[in-house]
């Protein structure tokens, strides 16, 4: 066994696909790996000392599916948009404590960054009361997922969104707090969970966060 076996799992891309203008999908070919919806794998995109997170899309027994949010020129962008079937992949096993909890109901609310590891979470919840609002820039942007309230920038910054937290204010929920799942840009994220606490008296243990990135900070995923 090699050294690396001991702390990386190897697969191969099995296909890519172009799901939306700006995403990319990508399944991996590896040996069974066990996962829960809203976890996520850390693949080393320019050898083993520069890796990047990914939430998980989908998976199973065969492979794990990501989607890669081209955003940019930083190596993780450049891997996915390269990357080919039958090019290797290194990765961490999956990890991750933003996960479903049981509650007797469900806010997600994030953008395109939160949008990967929202749609298994959904899923994975199946009846249950879910409100879900995600905010991309464009109608162009939107993966699918169902049970979404869709919001759009057209253009504007997505740190410190205004326009998901106005959403988020509009939501009529029920009376009884449930569980939150805020995820994607730190400061909207905190605004988000402001609203929460404050306006709607939900207890800060029933308000989950992951804060994706914030300009000017590296390093947060």
């Amino acid at each position: 066994m090699r050294l690396r076996d001991l702390f990386f799992v190897t697969g191969t891309v099995e296909s890519t696909v172009q799901i939306t203008k700006r995403v990319r999908r990508l399944r991996i070919a590896c040996p069974s790996q066990t996962w829960t919806p809203g976890q996520q794998i850390r693949i080393s995109v320019d050898g083993l000392l520069t890796r990047r997170s990914y939430s998980i899309w989908d998976g199973d027994e065969m492979a794990l599916e990501i989607c890669v949010l081209d955003h940019g020129d930083g190596p993780g962008a450049r891997w996915a948009r390269t990357a080919e079937p039958g090019q290797e992949v290194v990765f961490t096993k999956p990890e991750g404590s933003f996960v479903p909890h049981p509650a007797p109901h469900h806010l997600f609310a994030g953008e395109e960054t939160a949008a990967v590891p929202f749609g298994p979470m959904i899923r994975s919840l199946g009846d249950a009361p879910v409100h879900a609002v995600i905010e991309v820039d464009t109608p162009d942007d939107q993966l699918p997922l169902d049970n979404v309230t869709w919001q759009y920038r057209n253009g504007t910054p997505a740190a410190s969104s205004k326009t998901l937290v106005d959403a988020v204010k509009r939501l009529d929920l029920p009376a009884e707090p449930g569980i939150a799942y805020l995820a994607g840009e730190a400061r909207t994220i905190q605004a988000i969970k402001t609203h929460l606490i404050q306006d709607r008296a939900w207890p800060r243990r029933s308000v989950r966060t992951k804060p994706f990135w914030t300009p000017g900070k590296k390093g947060m995923e």
